[in-house]
Formats: structure tokens, C-alpha cells, sequence
């Protein structure tokens, strides 16, 4: 707030003399500087960023055939270009309606996502009509050279009424983080800033001399840290849709572990002045698995750059990174990246070509945004397909309360890959005349019906398709030793009857 001048009155004594000097003439003594008013900020936040509103409706993983209430969200976007606003993909999941709404107030526009990346937590989004006049008077952000610790962020929230609020901190350190989905690790900030509560705040455009530096995703307020999207992230996302065929971050396929302990490393015939981190896993059919990356090798460069016992190499504009940016960060899908390998105490080279595994193809979908849940009900037995949704149905400590069986194949799908495209499981039972005394059954993995292999839902669809010789269907599950069987006829009315009585539909095989 801005201070009125004032002036400071200075009081002048003469004294009488027995012989009077002529009078001398004084000089005022200068006015005090009157402070100008601050100088208008170069770049007014209000002009490039934007509030996006989302009203979200997901799937019941209990209940598949519905829907659950639907949700609302607002967060600040940042505009990036003359037609696109970049926000994360947290707040498009599983979205029914988005709009965007000027900062002013005065203009409200429906958008539709253009390319998501639910990994990498970003999204870039447009409007539903491509002729509205919504961005004519906005700025588009240029992307900011990469800050580094230390270099001071500006995180901007706009007010109800539509004023700015700048929040200003240092970079305190950074790393790879999973900021959304777990286990998806990209390069992020954390930010040092005493955050105010505002509205439009479930993320936040962060600038860097009113340029994009990344997207705050998270916010600590014991700690007061924030974390922030890093800028290669958002410029190697930018740079992949801006030809509106997004590919996304690629991957390496493999799970690593430190090599601290001395005596793993002597196991490992590793020499004492050597780093390097363990490769525990290699998923089959990987850029690793095919550039014949093994269990068991330890990788010592990637790219030329050395890794420690712990998994970080110094890059020399970032400082100290985890490694895995260097797949994940720093290239894209079709890129080549060499890889400097210890095995049996020889030094191996091997090149892997990046590709990007999508969700849809993993044997247990970490998530399943957008997409309907597959299931089938059959004379009142539900099926379903595994996910990672689906176990976390069973609590915040799914990971020890989910059943073991479907644990494992969550923690070691390579186990189950050549019998299964997806893994169908009995998930619940409910009470019909079809399904008297299999009330207790559930959580099992179905591997026939009917003598025929169940791979996913829709095999499973087709082996009850078929009307069985004796009339009785046959189902048999995985470490079990006994079969369930369902009568024919009796099922077909069961399901009849759950039609009439307001269940939408008895499948879905997408």
C-alpha cells in the first residue's frame, strides 16, 4: 500500500548579536524525495492464465453397471497458446463437462481435453467451439528456460473478485516425484513459499519472470513446500501435442534398486570405486527386455552419465537427478538411449530404443480414467476384470488387505501373462435362486467356463454363450480345487429378472 508523502519542517533560531551581520539569505534545505508510484508489474497474470472448471463422474468399482455422484473442481490453467490452456490431468479424470471461465469473470467458454497425459499429471485443453471469441483478449505464456535450486518461482492464484496473488518462493531442492498416479516418478520442484488459501486453487500455473516453469500439483502446508511440475516436463509435453497426436513419455521397463550394502556389492562383484544400481526386474517385452537388458545386471551410465550406488547421476545444469530422468524427462518414444552394464564383472554396452507402454496394455491397469469397468453378470456371479482401482476398493492399506492371490498378480504379472490378456476374477455373488450357497464366494481368478480358457471379459462372455450339453455351466478357478456350476435356465431368468428391476445392463466388454 502506498504511504503519502509528507514533509519534515525544519525550525530556524537566530540569535541577537551586539552588532548585527547583514542578513544573510538562507537556502531551504531540499524536499525529501516523494517515492513514485510503483511501477506497474510487466506482466499482468490475469491476461494468461484462465479458471478451469470440471464436473467429474467416475465409475463404481463395486457396483461397475453405475455410475458414482458426480464431483466438481476448479483450478487456474495457464494459457500457452491461442487456442490451448494447460491445467494437469487431475482435474480432467473421468470428466463430463469442463469450461473455462476468464479471470474477469466475463467470459465462460466449454472446452473438451485435447491431449492428457495421466503419468505425467498434465493435460492441454481447447475449446469445444473452435469460433468462440474466448481467447481474443488473453496473452499466451512462453515456456521459461529451466530454473534451477535456488532461483526464485512465482505462484499465481487469482481471487473470487479476479485479483491477482502472487506467492513467491526459492526452488529448495529437486527430484523425481510421483505427484498423481503412485509409481509414476517424473522431475519436479519443490518450492519454499508460505501459500495463501484462495479460491481456483486445486493447481496452480508457477512462473519464472513471467514466464511457465511448471504446474504446482501439490501443496504441504505444515512444511509450506510446493511441489511443482518441473519445465522439461511441461516443454517435452507441449512439444508432443502441439502436432495433435500425442505419444507420451516413454519408458525404460525395468525396477531398480541401490547398491549400497558392501557385501550385495561384493556378492555382485562390483569394484569399490564404482557406482551403479541393481536391476531387480525387467518387464518382458520392454525397450530393456528387447535391448537384452537382464535381472540381476547393474547399470553403471546411462547415456554416458554415471550413476551412484543410490540411483543419481549430477547433471550439469540441474545438479544431483535420479536416473530415471534421463529415460523418462529426457526423451521421447523412438528415442535410443545407451546403457554402460556390469555383469558377472564385465562391462556390457547395450542400446534401447524408448517406447511408451500404454495403460491399456499392462495385465493390470494401474488406472482405467475414461474408461468404462468391464464386467458380466451371470445369474447373479459378477465378473471383473483386475485393476488397480478395483484393489483399492479394499481400503487405504489395499496393498496388505487385498487378497493374496490377486496381489500377486498385481506384484508379478509376468507369472501370468501367457494365460491371461486380463485377469477375470468372481468379485462378488449376489443373493438369486441361481446362486444358493455360493453367497461366500468371491475375490477368485477364473481360468475356464465351460472347458474353455478365460483370458479376459470378453472370452468370458463367449464361453456363456454357448448352452451347455447337461445344462449346467462350469466354472473353475485358479489354485482351487473345486468348480462352481450355475443352471442354465435358471441363471437366464435370474438375469431376466435383475433387467426388470433396474439394472442397466448385465455386461460390458470394451
Amino acid at each position: 500500500m502506498r504511504t503519502s508523502p509528507f514533509l519534515l519542517l525544519a525550525a530556524v533560531t537566530f540569535s541577537a548579536c551586539d552588532s548585527p551581520d547583514p542578513i544573510t539569505e538562507i537556502e531551504p534545505a531540499p524536499l525529501p524525495e516523494i517515492a513514485e508510484e510503483p511501477a506497474a508489474p510487466a506482466f499482468d497474470p490475469t491476461l494468461s492464465t484462465v479458471r478451469v472448471s470440471s464436473t467429474r463422474q467416475d465409475w463404481n468399482q463395486r457396483q461397475p453397471w453405475e455410475k458414482n455422484a458426480p464431483r466438481k473442481r476448479r483450478s487456474l490453467g495457464a494459457v500457452v497458446s491461442d487456442t490451448h490452456v494447460l491445467t494437469t490431468a487431475e482435474m480432467v479424470t473421468d470428466a463430463t463437462y469442463l469450461e473455462l471461465e476468464t479471470a474477469d469473470g466475463l467470459k465462460l467458454a466449454p472446452a473438451r481435453v485435447e491431449a492428457v497425459d495421466y503419468e505425467a499429471n498434465l493435460a492441454l485443453l481447447t475449446l469445444e467451439d473452435a469460433d468462440d471469441d474466448f481467447f481474443e483478449a488473453l496473452v499466451p505464456l512462453e515456456i521459461a528456460e529451466a530454473p534451477k535450486p535456488g532461483d526464485v518461482l512465482d505462484i499465481v492464484q487469482v481471487e473470487s473478485n479476479g485479483i491477482p496473488l502472487v506467492t513467491s518462493g526459492p526452488i529448495q531442492s529437486l527430484d523425481v516425484i510421483s505427484n498423481f498416479l503412485p509409481g509414476q516418478f517424473f522431475l519436479a520442484y519443490e518450492v519454499k513459499a508460505s501459500m495463501q488459501k484462495s479460491a481456483s486453487s486445486f493447481s496452480l500455473p508457477v512462473l519464472s519472470e513471467g514466464k511457465l516453469a511448471g504446474m504446482l500439483t501439490n501443496y504441504n502446508s505444515d512444511d509450506q513446500i510446493s511441489d511443482v511440475t518441473a519445465t522439461p516436463i511441461v516443454q517435452r509435453f507441449l512439444d508432443d501435442a502441439a502436432d495433435g497426436s500425442y505419444e507420451g513419455f516413454p519408458s525404460l521397463g525395468v525396477a531398480t534398486t541401490s547398491t549400497d550394502d558392501t557385501n550385495f556389492r561384493s556378492w555382485l562383484k562390483l569394484p569399490e570405486d564404482n557406482g551403479g544400481i541393481y536391476v531387480s526386474t525387467v518387464r518382458k517385452g520392454s525397450a530393456a527386455d528387447e535391448a537384452g537388458l537382464e535381472k540381476g545386471d547393474v547399470i553403471l551410465t546411462v547415456d554416458g552419465m554415471d550413476i551412484d550406488r543410490q540411483g543419481y547421476y549430477e547433471d550439469p545444469e540441474l545438479g544431483r537427478v535420479f536416473w530415471s530422468h534421463l529415460v523418462r524427462g529426457s526423451k521421447g518414444a523412438g528415442d535410443e538411449v545407451t546403457l554402460g552394464v556390469i555383469r558377472d564383472g564385465e562391462v556390457v554396452e547395450l542400446t534401447a530404443t524408448l517406447e511408451r507402454l500404454q495403460a491399456a496394455e499392462r495385465l493390470v491397469p494401474d488406472y482405467t480414467y475414461g474408461k468404462a469397468p468391464n464386467f458380466l453378470i451371470k445369474g447373479g456371479l459378477l465378473f471383473q476384470e483386475l485393476t488397480r482401482p478395483m484393489l483399492e476398493t479394499f481400503g487405504k492399506e489395499w496393498e496388505s488387505r487385498a487378497p493374496l492371490d490377486l496381489l500377486d498378480v498385481y506384484e508379478n504379472p509376468e507369472a501370468y501373462e501367457e494365460r491371461f490378456d486380463r485377469v477375470v476374477f468372481l468379485s462378488g455373488v449376489i443373493a438369486t435362486p441361481a446362486t444358493v450357497g455360493y453367497e461366500p464366494l468371491r475375490n477368485l481368478i477364473v481360468t475356464e467356463v465351460n472347458g474353455k480358457p478365460v483370458r479376459d471379459i470378453k472370452s468370458l462372455v463367449e464361453a456363456f454363450g454357448a448352452t451347455p450339453a447337461d445344462g449346467l455351466h462350469s466354472i473353475r478357478f485358479d489354485n482351487q480345487d473345486f468348480a462352481v456350476y450355475l443352471d442354465d435356465v435358471l441363471a437366464t431368468n435370474v438375469d431376466t429378472q435383475l433387467l426388470q428391476r433396474g439394472l442397466t445392463k448385465l455386461s460390458r466388454t470394451e
